[in-house]
């Protein structure tokens, strides 16, 4: 049997390593970085909280002005908040209007050369049509075909 058959989709090789082999390695990783990250909060919020003279009889002579806690988040969600739009804006801007024929079909559009032809030869027996983009002019004949304008 192909060891990518549908019976079997996932091949053969590299194999799945067994788990007395795998790394732990993304778990430390994982620890590190969670517990730093908890560190650095902590550390940000008694910066912002203490008053000099508690920060000072902990040993540290030099820190940044207090205004940056407040402007460091306020930054933050500036520039989130911009992204957002920006990306928000391109993807506007990147839309075809209503008026475009890009909104109703799109260059790799399969248009058949004869319009009869794929109907009829769908119409006989055990046959298996041709999948094609109809024209956006032939389905309003189609659709509004009763109606006189």
């Amino acid at each position: 049997m192909d060891p990518t058959s549908p019976a079997s989709p996932v091949s053969a090789y590299p194999p799945i390593p067994s788990p007395e082999y795998r790394s732990r390695a993304p778990e430390f990783y994982g620890f590190v970085a969670w517990t730093s990250t908890s560190l650095l909060f902590i550390l940000y919020v008694l910066w912002a909280l203490l008053p000099d003279e508690y920060i000072i009889w902990l040993g540290v002579h030099w820190y940044p002005n207090r205004e940056w806690a407040i402007l460091i988040p306020a930054w933050a969600t500036a520039l989130a908040m911009f992204t957002y739009t920006t990306y928000s804006s391109m993807a506007i801007a990147a839309t075809p209007s209503f008026s475009e024929m890009n909104s109703v079909t799109d260059n790799k559009g399969s248009f058949p050369s004869d319009s009869t032809s794929p109907y009829v030869l769908a119409a006989q027996p055990n046959a298996i049509p041709e999948l094609y983009d109809i024209p956006i002019g032939l389905v309003n004949q189609v659709v509004h075909r009763s109606k006189k304008f």
